[in-house]
């Protein structure tokens, strides 16, 4: 990913809910450079989703239909900031 790429992606996990940016933030900054491409791609595709979708994924303990989307959102709610 180029420097362009990086700063998309942050801007993309700035969301309407503190909650969710810090969850977000937090994901790309921790854990999304382990990412295959299909998991990046996964992940380009869930932040287009509306808010009040991710914060039922995210916050509200919604699982999601989509394997992938679920493994996912798995994997950002188990990020650790270091």
């Amino acid at each position: 990913m180029t420097e362009h790429d990086d700063a998309r992606l942050r801007w993309r996990c700035r969301r309407g809910m503190k909650e969710l940016d810090i969850l977000l933030e937090r994901f790309l900054k921790s854990g999304f450079a382990a990412m295959d491409r299909k998991q990046k791609i996964v992940f380009s595709d869930f932040l287009n989703l509306p808010d009040p979708q991710l914060a039922d994924y995210l916050l509200n303990g919604v699982i999601p239909a989509d394997a992938g989307c679920e493994a996912l959102v798995e994997q950002i709610l188990t990020c650790r900031h270091d």
